[in-house]
């Protein structure tokens, strides 16, 4: 690898074993084998190469979760059992990939007063809710649609909220039969007609 690939390697083991916020120049440059000048030289700052590490390593977090949702439609045909299954798997990419849930949530809170990261998470949003709208429908890609859009919405709000939950206590993160059963209280409530 060249120094650019070293330093994004690094980059991304740093934010898996640090974190974003305590991730320094020199922690990079210890763990990409590269001077702390090859930062500014190929990415203008420590936090443009985090940045660029982060939404690269949730690209690749997207290729365990794709896994994840191939086995499930494969092992079967319903749509219950098969979100069923995605949500009991995706338990493992959270345990594989714990490091970075963690720092996307500690990057999160850095927005308001980082302005590259900002633009880096809003760039990626809409890219990220097609590829969660194609990844649950089992496709490899979806039209760029506003109910495409929607239904990536809707499972990126899941996924953060399960991730959250994971987080602060994997014990009782819901399972997929929970997940299951809190979706079809929603729908009967929300989607329901109204009785006069």
């Amino acid at each position: 690898m060249g120094n650019r690939e070293d330093l994004m390697s690094g980059a991304k083991r740093c934010l898996y074993e640090k974190g974003y916020g305590r991730t320094t120049a020199r922690d990079i440059a210890t763990a990409s084998g590269v001077s702390l000048a090859a930062i500014g030289y190929h990415f203008g700052s420590k936090e443009a190469l985090l940045n660029a590490a982060m939404i690269e390593a949730i690209g690749e977090m997207g290729e365990s979760l794709a896994r994840v949702v191939d086995a499930a439609n494969r092992a079967s045909g319903e749509p219950e059992e098969r979100f069923v299954a995605v949500w009991d798997g995706l338990k493992d990419v959270f345990v594989e990939h714990r490091g970075l849930w963690a720092a996307q949530f500690e990057a999160i809170t850095q927005v308001a007063h980082a302005p590259e990261l900002a633009q880096a998470f809003a760039e990626a949003q809409k890219e990220g809710r097609l590829g969660l709208a194609a990844l649950f429908q089992g496709l490899p890609e979806v039209p760029d649609t506003e109910e495409e859009v929607a239904r990536g919405m809707f499972y990126q709000a899941l996924m953060a909220g399960f991730a959250a939950q994971w987080l602060a206590a994997p014990e009782l993160a819901p399972s997929g039969q929970e997940f299951l059963r809190g979706l079809r209280l929603v729908s009967d409530g929300v989607l329901r007609p109204a009785t006069r």
